[in-house]
């Protein structure tokens, strides 16, 4: 074959058409559940100014005071879809949400993999000292059982919904996939009745799993006998323990829970997809690798 018709095949591949995100639903039919009584908040709002610290050169969105917890869809383009679909928790120390950093940028990632990326604006900032990841699993929680009841509305797979989650979102993701079935909410409606625990779990730099010792794993962190396959990423110099991933990677492993975990020895915290001059900006492609070997996601061009 001449190189000139080679080259005219390769210009006539259809370029991949990313669809528009759907309109964002409210994650519940009311209110919020377990709200403290006479709990107030300003009218939600992006955090960040002009002052704070770009990553990988952009701006970042910081949204915050998050009352209606909502679900924004980014359908994968139908001629790659898989039919799997992924709840995208952003992190933000229970205070902000990275929405694009940790969210609208990982579901356009996503649907490149032929995966539906479905971006969960869980409630921030705290309401429970106590218990600061409370009001996200039981957002996170409602988020899978949600997709799973409207999984035919959306052309997806019931039996494909994962979970993936960023710091304080991958402590969210974590705590939504050990618990499964076990809701930490009253049902709501019938979509409650679907199922809430996910098909596989994505935790990249989670926060929060260790004690402060870092010798333990926190007592809410409890790994049950059919917690799902799990894809840990860590930096060593991380100033958000890796010990939070090393030591639930390690619980799994005494389950005998499928589990995978990169550490790196350098890369820091809170570089979501944006590239660094670290190794660890790679780790997309790992991902990738670990969700086809799942059958979740399909292969690049």
């Amino acid at each position: 074959m001449s190189r000139i018709r080679l080259i005219a095949l390769v210009l006539a591949v259809p370029a991949l058409s990313l669809a528009e995100p759907l309109p964002p639903i409210n994650l519940w039919p009311g209110a919020a559940p377990d709200e403290p009584a006479g709990f107030r908040l300003e009218p939600e709002y992006d955090k960040t100014t002009d002052k704070d610290k770009p990553v990988g050169g952009k701006r970042l969105i910081r949204r915050t005071n998050v009352t209606t917890p909502q679900l924004t869809v980014y359908p994968a383009p139908a001629e790659k879809s898989t039919g799997a679909s992924v709840i995208v928790c952003p992190g933000g120390g229970h205070s902000v949400l990275a929405y694009d950093l940790e969210g609208s940028e990982v579901c356009e990632w996503l649907n490149g993999l032929g995966v539906t990326g479905i971006l969960l604006k869980y409630r921030v900032p705290r309401r429970d000292p106590a218990m600061p990841w409370k009001h996200a699993v039981q957002d996170a929680q409602r988020a899978i059982a949600v997709t799973r009841a409207r999984a035919t509305e959306w052309k997806l797979d019931p039996a494909k919904i994962g979970i993936i989650g960023f710091s304080a979102g991958g402590q969210t993701a974590a705590l939504a996939a050990l618990y499964g079935d076990n809701k930490t909410y009253a049902p709501a409606d019938a979509s409650d009745t679907a199922s809430s625990r996910p098909d596989f779990a994505m935790l990249i730099y989670p926060a929060y799993l260790a004690n402060k010792e870092e010798t333990a794993l926190n007592p809410e962190v409890t790994v049950p006998d059919n917690a799902p396959p799990t894809f840990f990423i860590h930096a060593f110099d991380d100033g958000v323990t890796p010990m939070s991933s090393l030591l639930l990677c390690t619980e799994l492993k005494r389950k005998k829970a499928p589990a995978e975990l990169h550490l790196f020895p350098t890369g820091g915290h809170g570089y979501g997809l944006r590239p660094t001059a670290e190794p660890i900006t790679h780790w997309p492609a790992l991902a990738e690798t670990w969700l086809g070997g799942l059958g979740m996601a399909a292969g690049r061009p």
